[in-house]
């Protein structure tokens, strides 16, 4: 009988001792955890936020804006309305108009990755533009950059028929080359120039008086001829003139200072009430019509995105819809100069001066067809309210945004 050495049977101290019974238990172990492993990694692929960009693929029901000119006043406050939604927003600007603040605002009420996206690019750089549609999956496009402003527009044409009408063919070009298919288009009633019959309607002949309206009229005609030969869905909203601002008090509207002898009434009406400029001018006391000022149909910007909205709801491959945006009532200057007064409670100092060039007499929408076809009722038709909420913002925003 051979002796048994019972230590060498036994482990060394430090050492694991073996027992090939247990190998097939440890290998199910192993082969389990991988699987769990390769899901995990599967599902965080998959889930917004990985690898921090998923603004460069397309996801189930989830649909991608570009909104061009989104750190404007009417592109900022579209922006919000989509985000509020559940859109996934990228916003292009070369905030030579717009406010990196509005950005900021909106950046820090959706800061959840894969909600909002700021891109800063000129739309008149070609290549800026390719570069922007082919790092970005887009589903629709909603288009506000461009200048905008009547006067200004008369003494450099140039500048808008660069800005309005060349930078629109090249986002329809890269529209068409990256397989983008909807467009929302921000056009304008200066299309229509001074109608003879009120109030306006979608087929009241366009003819524009000033280099404004006439940069948007052939951006209009290139948005058209080319949807014919291809089924991208369009859809043109010539609205009227954009009044008040985010009820909740988040934005507002902040022209640059050298801009302010351009810009809308309303920032006007508020400088004056702020001692900014010693008093509100109005241009023309001439016209043909009840007070001899002008007559416009003055559209709270809250209403105005929210048809902006419902156009892309409502927005069908290979057809194109066109609507007035407006309230479908008149208001003179005058009577907006005196709802201001109401709305800011300060006794404004008006100096009537002779008419801006390129301005019509009067000009006001029929809204019937949008009313009918999208649903859309403007909702915020009081205009002491609407400037009231509008001079909240800038009562609270002395310097607008601050600083860029």
């Amino acid at each position: 009988m051979i002796p048994v050495n019972r230590r060498a049977t036994q482990p060394r101290a430090g050492m694991e001792y073996f027992d090939a019974r247990r190998k097939p238990h440890n290998v199910g172990k192993v082969m389990v955890a991988l699987v769990v492993i390769v899901l995990c990694i599967f599902v965080l692929k998959q889930s917004p936020g990985f690898g921090g960009n998923n603004f460069s693929r397309h996801e189930p029901g989830v649909t991608h804006v570009l909104v061009t000119g989104g750190a404007g006043y009417i592109g900022s406050h579209a922006a919000l309305r989509l985000l509020k939604d559940n859109y996934r927003v990228t916003i292009v600007d070369n905030l030579s108009r717009g406010n990196k603040g509005a950005v900021k605002v909106l950046q820090e009420l959706f800061p959840e990755p894969g909600r909002l996206q700021f891109i800063y690019a000129d739309l008149g750089d070609q290549k800026s533009v390719n570069k922007v549609f082919a790092q970005n999956a887009f589903d629709a496009v909603m288009h506000f950059a461009a200048v905008a402003y009547v006067g200004e527009s008369t003494m450099e044409p140039l500048r808008y028929y660069h800005n309005i009408t060349s930078n629109t063919l090249l986002i329809l070009e890269a529209m068409a080359s990256h397989g983008v298919k909807t467009l929302i288009y921000s056009s304008t009633c200066a299309t229509y120039g001074e109608p003879e019959k009120m109030p306006i309607i979608e087929t009241t002949p366009q003819l524009p008086i000033n280099p404004y309206g006439k940069a948007k009229k052939m951006a209009e005609d290139i948005i058209l001829d080319f949807s014919k030969r291809t089924d991208m869905a369009v859809m043109i909203l010539r609205y009227f003139n954009v009044i008040g601002s985010d009820p909740e008090g988040r934005l507002g509207e902040a022209p640059r200072p050298e801009l302010r002898e351009h810009g809308r009434i309303s920032g006007a009406c508020f400088d004056a009430a702020l001692g900014v400029i010693s008093g509100l001018k109005v241009k023309g006391t001439d016209y043909s019509t009840a007070d001899g000022t002008c007559v416009r149909d003055y559209i709270d910007v809250t209403d105005l995105v929210d048809a902006h909205v419902k156009a892309l709801n409502k927005a069908e491959p290979s057809k194109v819809g066109i609507y007035n945006v407006g309230t479908g009532r008149g208001r003179s200057v005058k009577e907006f100069v005196d709802a201001c007064k109401q709305a800011t409670g300060v006794d404004i100092k008006v100096e009537y001066l002779s008419r801006r060039p390129g301005d019509y007499a009067e000009v006001f929408s029929d809204p019937a067809k949008i009313n009918k076809e999208l649903n859309w009722t403007a909702q915020h038709t009081d205009l002491k309210e609407s400037l009231s909420v509008a001079w909240r913002w800038q009562k609270s925003h002395p310097h607008g945004y601050g600083a860029n």
